[in-house]
Parts: C-alpha cells; structure tokens; sequence
C-alpha cells in the first residue's frame, strides 16, 4: 500500500532478517519500515522532503519510479566518463560508477533535490559485459552468455547537496542454451543497444531463455 500522498515518499523494495525499525535521519528525513513479512520481504518507505531528479536516460529506471507513483525530473549531462579502474571487481565497478555520475551532477543540485545515479553492468567470470556497439557484439555476448551463470549487478547512489548514500545489487541469472536463430531474431527485432550484457531479462529472451 502505498498511501495517499505518494509525493512525499520513495519506497524501495528490499530485504531483512530483522524487523526494520524506525531510523532517525535528521528531523525531515525518517525510514518508516513494517515488520519484516514472510520469506524475510520487506517494504522500506521513506519520507523525504526533496524533488527527485533522475539521471539517467534509461527507459527502465523511469518506469521503476513512475511505478512507485512518485513525482520526478529526467536530468542528462552528455560525456559523462563511465571508465573505472580495472582492478576493481563486481559490485564495486558499478558502486564506482554510479558515485562517479553523482560527481558530475552535483554542481547542478539545488538545496531541495535528491539526486539518482545508478549503472548496471554483466559480469560474466570476471569479464564485464557493458553495452554492446553493434548488432555483431550484442551477437557475440549473448553467445557468451548462452547457457552459463552470470552475475547482473546495478550500483546506485542517492545524493543531496549534503549527504550521499551508495549500495549495489546483484542477481543471479542463468541463461538456457540459446539457439544462433534464437539470439539472431533478439537482435534483429529488440533493442540489444542499450543494455548491458545485449539483453534485457523483460523482453522476449527473458521468456524462451
């Protein structure tokens, strides 16, 4: 249940061991959280006095706030540099870039606004699978990727002109055994492009694989 005033409020679904408690922030910033419901699912809402502004272009990430009901801004900066260090691993290469585009935003911040940064990448036995080029290098990672357990890991970082607060996520995925027709009509008919790793796990290969 999301309340009446959706405004106000951003919810991020996570998970806990523990009953979530109530956790001062600071006098207009609070995390109101439930019990913990079963299989250790709980749902996170926290009050926030801040206009929300997205950085990114993602079509995906806007429809994760939109779904929330939440009000928000779209913000692009072009050029922004996504490179990170090549002996960082895992989740520590998405944290890195998802604070390295807050870097570049936060000239931009006004005092009542909540910055969203994130980036997603593929790491596939410590190879990072980013967003293909062209039609034969998404060809060539969903080749890769055919049959074999893989990691998806989104890093995120929420900022104010004030505080910062980072966090990564990874999900386990193992793709079936794909066929050269099936990764063909993929990439032929689906926008491989814009997603790291060739493949989003919505779409139509997300069904057959």
């Amino acid at each position: 249940y999301l309340g009446n005033d959706t405004n106000k409020y951003l919810y991020l679904i996570g998970a806990c061991d523990t009953n979530v408690q109530t956790i001062n922030i600071d006098k207009n910033c609070k995390f109101i959280g439930p019990d913990a419901f079963r299989d250790c699912t709980s749902l996170l809402m926290v009050e926030i006095p801040y206009k929300i502004v997205l950085a990114s272009a993602s079509p995906r990430r806007k429809e994760l706030l939109t779904g929330l009901g939440l009000d928000f801004s779209v913000r692009i900066l072009d050029n922004i540099d996504e490179s990170s260090p090549s002996l960082l691993q895992g989740e520590d290469i998405s944290l890195f870039i998802a604070n390295k585009k807050a870097d570049a935003y936060l000239e931009t911040l006004a005092e009542d606004e909540l910055l969203i940064t994130a980036d997603t990448i593929v790491y596939l036995d410590g190879e990072v699978l980013g967003k293909p080029s062209t039609s034969q290098d998404a060809t060539d990672m969903l080749t890769k990727l055919s049959g074999k357990w893989h990691q998806v890991i989104t890093g995120v970082a929420l900022c104010t002109k004030a505080k910062r607060h980072s966090f990564a996520v990874t999900t386990q995925v193992k793709f079936a055994d794909l066929t050269k027709d099936e990764i063909e009509h993929y990439v032929n008919h689906f926008s491989p492009l814009d997603k790291a790793g060739a493949y989003g796990i919505q779409e139509w290969i997300g069904y057959i694989g």
